[in-house]
């Protein structure tokens, strides 16, 4: 959602029109989208797309909650800078920009500071009912964690699933206990990598003794010491084989294979159960992003990533972004959009599933990332309207003066530019993947 912090007139707005197309930058696009498609290959314009989606429907979120609130929305663009292309329906002119950084609407009026023509007053923001400029700030983030519930539901309760491991690490015990798991995850340089164990596969047996759930073979090969040669009974495609192999060490002393379990692919939960499952998820993940964030900006977190950039041999403290990839060198390293793209694309080629746990993880943290009390963020318009709705006495509505959050809100967006252009610059010269 757009922060006007300059006034500005609706009548500097360029005249309404039916449409205005600009060819080269259709051009341009397109030929972007070819090129994609050419070195990224398909799985690259299936990330793409699920990004742009994405910050479509969070700024839908928020037009949809202005349009209901009785706001007017002159502007509902994707991407930034100068106009591509656009069309004009109503009181609002929908288009394309050239820099695909992100998405806004333009509602009148988000501020003191906006000077707007005096018939359209009654319908700005900040003369909104506090429910209604409370919905309107909070509204994309809504809609990343819809988005988010919805692909843990399709995740849980639909074909493909392969288990989603919770932000804390900890697994779901349908899982640890069924007799029907299967390997989901591999962790590389693991006993499991080298001895060639494969997704899908069941380790029935342990030098001999049977595990008929993950708990039990977790159990036995827990109590081995590390370095052991082990030999493994494992079911592949009906067929059953022996790998064998020296055990790693886990964090408690103890022998380590290096996989994760998931249940197979036809073997979904119930739709009832699925919900449980997806709110528990979500919420673990909430609160695993709010952690991670509170750490990453601190006065160290901060300089722990600078030091990265400038290339310091400092570790940051930052979001965990890739489900797949968490055990490697770069956990929870900060991406741009682009290294999000390149882990996306990754993890596609690896299926469907792994897919859509990248985007549960991206739209839990990005919805959360918005609701930090801070301008530009949608949170710093939370955080006011509040801080009006305590200022209130007697019914007479309060405005807050966003003037003098000009200097905070001009250093917000200065930090915000160097961890994204520093991720950028990770992300191309050091790419995690």
């Amino acid at each position: 959602m757009s922060v006007d912090i300059e006034p500005r007139s609706v009548a500097d707005a360029p005249p309404p029109t039916e449409e205005s197309t600009g060819w080269t930058g259709l051009v341009v696009v397109a030929g972007l989208v070819i090129v994609l498609g050419a070195f990224g290959g398909f799985s690259a314009l299936v990330v793409v797309a699920a990004i742009i989606i994405m910050i479509f429907l969070h700024e839908l979120g928020h037009f949809v909650a202005a349009r209901r609130g009785g706001m007017k929305a002159t502007e509902f663009f994707i991407g930034f800078g100068p106009r591509i292309w656009s069309f004009r329906r109503g009181e609002t002119e929908y288009g394309l920009k050239a820099i695909p950084a992100g998405a806004y609407v333009r509602i009148i009026g988000m501020t003191n500071l906006e000077e707007v023509e005096p018939a359209d007053e009654p319908r700005t923001y900040r003369q909104a009912t506090f429910p209604r400029r409370l919905l309107v700030a909070v509204a994309g983030s809504a809609m990343h964690f819809l988005i988010a519930l919805v692909l843990l539901f399709v995740l849980f309760a639909g074909p493909g699933f392969r288990g989603f491991f919770s932000s804390n690490e900890e697994i779901d015990a349908v899982v640890l206990d069924s007799a029907d798991w299967e390997i989901a995850l591999t962790v590389e340089g693991s006993l499991a990598e080298s001895a060639g164990l494969e997704l899908g596969d069941r380790i029935v047996a342990v030098d001999g003794v049977e595990t008929p759930t993950f708990n039990d073979m977790r159990a036995i090969i827990s109590s081995i010491e590390p370095g052991t040669f082990v030999e493994l009974d494992v079911v592949r495609g009906g067929e059953r084989i022996q790998v064998a192999g020296a055990l790693g060490e886990n964090d408690d002393g103890g022998g380590f294979l290096g996989i994760s379990p998931g249940l197979p692919d036809s073997s979904p939960v119930d739709p009832l159960t699925a919900v449980g499952r997806s709110v528990s998820e979500f919420g673990s993940l909430s609160v695993d992003s709010v952690t991670q964030l509170g750490s990453f900006f601190t006065p160290s977190g901060l300089s722990d990533f600078f030091g990265l950039v400038v290339g310091a041999d400092n570790e940051p403290v930052v979001v965990e972004t890739d489900p797949s990839d968490a055990d490697s060198e770069n956990e929870g390293r900060i991406l741009s959009i682009y290294g999000a793209a390149r882990i996306g694309s990754a993890v596609t080629d690896q299926g469907a599933a792994q897919l859509l746990q990248f985007l549960v993880v991206l739209n839990v943290f990005i919805g959360i990332f918005n609701l930090a009390p801070l301008l530009p963020l949608d949170g710093g318009h939370v955080a006011i309207a509040v801080y009006e709705r305590l200022r209130e006495r007697r019914g007479e509505r309060y405005h807050a003066d966003v003037g003098k959050l000009l200097p905070l809100t001009v250093a917000v967006i200065a930090v915000l530019v160097f961890i994204g252009l520093g991720a950028l610059y990770l992300d191309i010269t050091d790419p995690v993947v």
